[in-house]
């Protein structure tokens, strides 16, 4: 069975963009691989955090992950700092990346940009993101197009040490998904939904009560006219929601257009929050459940680390092996 990785950081609450995007894609991914999923919170340290939440945040993932979909019984979930193997891999990939390939990484660039003072681990996290997904013999790395170069950058590396080393570690390839939900800014319906959003209105978090839910769709932004139809260039904020509908009711556009073809903009709204609402209910009450039983969390996570570190291990130890480094233990 082929084996698939992703990892998503502890950076702000999960919002449904995340979601649909991704999460969604792996909970499927767990029944037709053998799926491993990680919390990466050490790239969440690249840039400024609040030290008091990231523990925190790295817990509400795991668990909104859990709530999601995601079953430790069938998948690998686990936090990535409770595997010391991922920093230890990244320095001697850090002997084998150029400091040419990182300059030429494009988020670096642009989080970069305009800062007096930059992390040396803003520079290097490509090289921990490679770390990530080579220590576990990764075929297959589920990714949107604004990753593709890190995972290039990771194929380019494992080609480059096997060729110094010889054959050892697994060259990945990043997938794209044929059909990804894009699911855009409620009051600005041409950009993304982000976690960074200046505009909290415009961000879904999937744990929003149902009545702030409600409260933003309402506010959303909506298009000249008082048409309810699919035209992401004329109708922006109109086809956002409708999106939202489809993905929420499980209906294609064409059939979300006709379900709601003749609405007024209010009773459209409402329609597209009430969907909505029951759509992430299951996702709430799990997670509420799973809050109210912090030690089961912590038990899960343990595990999950456990079998981490069982494949890192024997990854990690052919690595070492290969550079040349002094065993722990010589024969």
């Amino acid at each position: 069975m082929r084996r698939v990785f992703s990892g998503i950081q502890p950076s702000g609450e999960m919002h449904l963009g995340n979601y649909l995007g991704a999460v969604r894609r792996w909970v499927a991914d767990q029944e037709r691989y053998d799926a491993i999923y990680c919390v990466v919170d050490l790239h969440a340290m690249t840039v400024p955090y609040d030290v008091a939440e990231l523990a925190g945040r790295t817990r509400e993932l795991a668990m909104l992950l859990m709530a999601a979909g995601l079953d430790p019984q069938r998948c690998v979930l686990f936090v990535q700092s409770h595997v010391p193997a991922h920093t230890e891999l990244t320095w001697i990939l850090n002997c084998v990346a150029t400091v040419g390939e990182l300059r030429r990484m494009t988020q670096f660039k642009e989080k970069s940009h305009g800062q007096e003072s930059v992390s040396a681990g803003l520079f290097d996290y490509p090289v921990l993101m490679a770390a990530d997904i080579l220590l576990y013999d990764t075929n297959e790395v589920p990714v949107g197009e604004d990753q593709r170069q890190h995972v290039e950058l990771a194929r380019d590396v494992a080609i480059r040490f096997n060729h110094r080393y010889g054959e050892t570690l697994v060259v990945p390839e990043a997938t794209f998904p044929p059909v990804a939900a894009r699911v855009k800014d409620l009051q600005d319906p041409r950009a993304k939904m982000s976690k960074s959003s200046e505009s909290p209105h415009g961000t879904l978090n999937v744990l929003d009560p149902p009545e702030v839910l409600t409260k933003k769709i309402r506010s959303a932004v909506t298009d000249s006219g008082t048409e309810v139809r699919h035209d992401p260039e004329e109708k922006p904020g109109i086809s956002n929601l409708l999106d939202l509908y489809a993905a929420a009711t499980g209906t294609g556009i064409e059939k979300a257009e006709a379900e709601l073809a003749g609405s007024g903009y209010g009773d459209f709204k409402r329609r597209v929050a009430d969907a909505l609402v029951e759509f992430l209910r299951p996702l709430r009450e799990r997670y509420a459940e799973l809050a109210g039983d912090p030690s089961e969390v912590s038990r899960q996570l343990e595990l999950g680390a456990v079998k981490a570190e069982t494949i890192a291990t024997a990854v990690l130890d052919r690595v070492r092996r290969v550079t040349g480094l002094l065993p722990r233990h010589p024969a």
